[in-house]
């Protein structure tokens, strides 16, 4: 768990409170400055009920071992016994190593009667908090509407880079119809299971460049249902009333997935169905067939749109998405930044530079050879085989000074 902190003389960040859901509570929205649209006033007063609710469970979570321990962590940043700002911090994978900022909140009234800056001063203080009491992250992970530049202005300020750009699609219920009087070519779709896990890795591997791959840092087991994840999806499906549907293709003759999707349906009709969709390079052709199986999922229940993202990298499944007649609705971009003093840095062994000197060290001499006081040449007997004219001359031995007797 994160430790208490105070990053400065003035403004002191630490773990969120109990007491301190009333406080946030009573700000008002029009004072609340999250620095993206995106994070409305309303979204941030159904978090702030959310968290109300479920304080103690989610306390308790906090206390248990990884993988069951708490995945989101929350700070608030306080000056004067008041309360300027909160950020919102949750573990991207399975292995803690990649951590991803989801909101950060200032209260703009509180911020100027105390004379603080505002959004960049508060929002640097408790990004610089969470870079150094999260022990665990190494590497940091954000999306950010590209349209709003203060939300920018904050993240470059603190190290944050651009990794790629992302665009969220909706498609509408007259598309879906026409859609689905297609019939799907899906060889081999099977239903995904936690013995699928090592294939879905390997499809998701291939899928993104080496450097998102790097940030995201999955492994198998984030690819598995654990008992948080089958929780959650009884919790939905019992009081949300929303169905999650898996499937993969597997190609049989490489014995690899090479598509794969997960469809999240609303039965209700009460929100837009949603769709995370994967599919390896080089079976392209594929998008088109995923996106009929989805929509024919979709035709006994209430008519909704369908929303789906795509990144820069994917630039087929845009000309597949717009082909469709979807329409975009918002672009994002995703940013990182790693923690160096927390990545193991060793040092590279190549084998091609060493000599044999740096190898066999113990080898070398210590220091120049003195020639020695004795040889045993003259006193070897002389060799038969070898006549007298090719016998080489005797060694003269040395012979001691000598000493005076007293």
């Amino acid at each position: 768990m994160a430790r208490m902190t105070t990053t400065g003389p003035m403004l002191t960040v630490r773990p969120l409170q109990y007491r301190d859901l009333d406080d946030l509570m009573q700000w008002q929205p029009e004072d609340m400055d999250a620095g993206d649209d995106s994070l409305s006033s309303a979204s941030v007063v159904s978090w702030l009920d959310h968290q109300r609710r479920w304080y103690a469970p989610l306390k308790l979570l906090s206390w248990m071992p990884s993988p069951v321990a708490q995945s989101s962590l929350t700070f608030v940043a306080e000056r004067q016994g008041c309360l300027v700002g909160f950020i919102q911090v949750a573990s991207f994978n399975r292995t803690r190593s990649t951590w991803q900022v989801e909101r950060v909140v200032v209260n703009r009234a509180v911020a100027a009667k105390l004379m603080i800056t505002g959004y960049m001063d508060v929002g640097s203080r408790l990004l610089r908090h969470c870079f150094e009491a999260v022990w665990e992250a190494r590497t940091w992970m954000l999306e950010v509407n590209i349209n709003h530049k203060t939300a920018l202005s904050l993240y470059r300020f603190n190290g944050f880079q651009p990794l790629a750009q992302t665009t969220y699609w909706s498609l509408m219920p007259e598309a879906i119809a026409t859609l689905a009087q297609r019939e799907p070519d899906l060889p081999n779709l099977l239903p995904v299971s936690n013995a699928d896990a090592q294939l879905l890795y390997q499809l998701n591997t291939a899928s993104m460049p080496p450097l998102v791959r790097q940030v995201f840092d999955h492994q198998i087991q984030d690819f598995k249902s654990g008992v948080i994840g089958t929780a959650n999806a009884t919790v939905d499906r019992l009081v949300n009333n929303l169905e999650t549907v898996s499937a993969y293709v597997f190609e049989q003759q490489r014995k690899a997935a090479i598509g794969q999707f997960q469809l999240t349906i609303s039965r209700d009709g009460r929100q837009p169905h949603t769709a995370e969709l994967t599919v390896h390079p080089a079976y392209t052709w594929l998008y088109p067939e995923l996106m009929i199986q989805m929509v024919k999922i979709l035709q006994p229940f209430p008519a909704q749109p369908l929303h789906l993202t795509s990144r820069d990298y994917q630039p087929e499944r845009e000309e597949c998405l717009a082909q469709m007649q979807a329409v975009p609705e918002s672009h994002t971009l995703l940013m990182s930044r790693s923690v160096w003093h927390k990545v193991r840095e060793s040092k590279p062994i190549s084998l091609e530079g060493l000599q044999l000197s740096d190898v066999l060290t113990g080898l070398q001499p210590a220091a120049k050879p003195i020639p020695g006081r004795m040889t045993w040449a003259a006193d070897l007997p002389p060799n038969p085989t070898t006549s007298p004219d090719s016998a080489e001359p005797p060694v003269i031995r040395p012979q001691p000074p000598e000493t005076s007797e007293m």
